[in-house]
C-alpha cells in the first residue's frame, strides 16, 4: 500500500511539471514577449594587463628617493562617507594632491600618485604600482569612520605579523618562485631558502614601516590631532609588500563632525601635509645615508 502511495505521489509530481511546463509554453506564444530596443556593451579592461604607471615628479635626478603616494578608494568605490554627505575618496585625493604639493615645494624628494583624478584602483594594482616604479616609501592615504560619536584623530598602520605570514606564502608559491625579494632572486633557491629570504624581507620592512610611522607622529605633534591608540598594525592588502616600506595613515574619522570639518578645510589639508612631508623627507634622508654607509 505504502509503494503505491509513493508511486502515486511521484506521478503526480510529475505530471504537475508537465502541466507548468506546457502551460508557459502555451504562455510565451499569447503573451508577447517585450525585449529592450537597445543593448549596452561595455569594454571591460583587461586584468592580465598591467595598468599604465604614473609620471614622476620632482628632481630630474634619478638617484633622488622615490615616495608613492595613494589616495585610497576612488571611482565607483566612494568609501566612507560622513555625516553631512563627506565622500573619502574626495578627501582622500584632496590630501595627496596637498602631500605632493608640500613635497614638491621642498625639492628633495621625487613624487608620484598613484591617481590624481576620481578613478577606480584595485588593491593590488597601488602597491603594485610603487613596486614597478621601484619606490622607496609608499604611502596610502585614508579617512576612518566608526559608529562611536567620541572616535576622533589621525592612526598611522604598519602591516601586522599575522597579515605578514599570510604575504610570506603567497609569494614562496608565486610565479613558481621566478620572483624577487629585496633584489635577491628567489628562482634558484630552494623552499627553505625562500622562505628564510622571505622571512628576513618581511622583518626588514616592518621595522623600516614602523620607523616611518614614528616619524609621522613624532613630526605630527602640535600639528595633527592623533587618535588616543595612534599607531596601529593590521592587515591591509595595500601594505602587503615584503620589499616596500609602506604605511597606512587614517587622516582622521570622517564620522565624526569636527574631524570632517578640518578634512574638508584646504588649511588643515596644508598643514597636515606638511608635518606628513617632514615625516617623509626624514625617513628617506636617513634611508638614502644609511645605505650609501659601506
Amino acid at each position: 500500500m505504502r509503494r503505491r502511495a509513493l508511486i502515486a505521489v511521484g506521478l503526480g509530481a510529475a505530471l504537475a511539471v508537465v502541466t507548468a511546463a506546457a502551460i508557459l509554453s502555451a504562455l510565451e506564444q499569447w503573451v508577447p514577449v517585450r525585449r529592450p530596443s537597445y543593448v549596452i556593451r561595455i569594454n571591460l579592461p583587461d586584468r592580465t594587463a598591467a595598468i599604465g604607471l604614473p609620471r614622476i615628479e620632482g628632481p630630474a635626478d634619478a638617484s633622488r628617493p622615490l615616495v608613492v603616494i595613494d589616495a585610497g578608494h576612488g571611482g565607483h568605490d566612494p568609501g566612507a562617507s560622513g555625516q553631512h554627505g563627506e565622500r573619502e575618496k574626495g578627501i582622500t585625493l584632496s590630501l595627496a594632491l596637498a602631500l605632493r604639493d608640500a613635497l614638491l615645494a621642498e625639492g628633495r624628494v621625487r613624487v608620484a600618485l598613484t591617481r590624481d583624478s576620481d578613478r577606480f584602483l584595485a588593491l593590488e594594482e597601488r602597491s603594485g604600482i610603487a613596486r614597478r616604479l621601484r619606490a622607496d616609501l609608499f604611502v596610502s592615504i585614508h579617512a576612518d569612520a566608526t559608529e562611536s560619536p567620541d572616535a576622533t584623530g589621525a592612526t598611522v598602520y604598519t602591516l601586522s605579523d599575522r597579515g605578514s605570514d599570510a604575504v610570506a606564502d603567497a609569494v614562496a608559491r608565486r610565479e613558481n618562485r621566478a620572483d624577487a625579494v629585496n633584489g635577491v632572486e628567489l628562482g634558484d633557491k630552494s623552499d627553505a631558502v625562500t622562505a628564510i629570504l622571505v622571512s628576513l624581507s618581511q622583518r626588514e620592512m616592518r621595522e623600516r614601516s614602523k620607523a616611518f610611522a614614528k616619524l609621522v607622529l613624532r613630526e605630527g605633534e602640535g600639528r595633527v590631532r592623533f587618535h588616543s591608540d595612534p599607531e596601529r598594525e593590521a592587515a591591509f592588502v595595500v601594505l602587503k609588500s615584503l620589499d616596500l616600506p609602506s604605511a597606512l595613515i587614517e587622516a582622521g574619522y570622517i564620522s565624526s563632525l569636527g574631524d570632517a570639518r578640518a578634512l574638508g578645510n584646504p588649511g588643515w589639508r596644508k598643514g597636515f601635509a606638511k608635518a606628513l612631508a617632514s615625516a617623509i623627507e626624514i625617513y628617506l634622508a636617513r634611508t638614502t645615508v644609511a645605505t650609501a654607509v659601506p
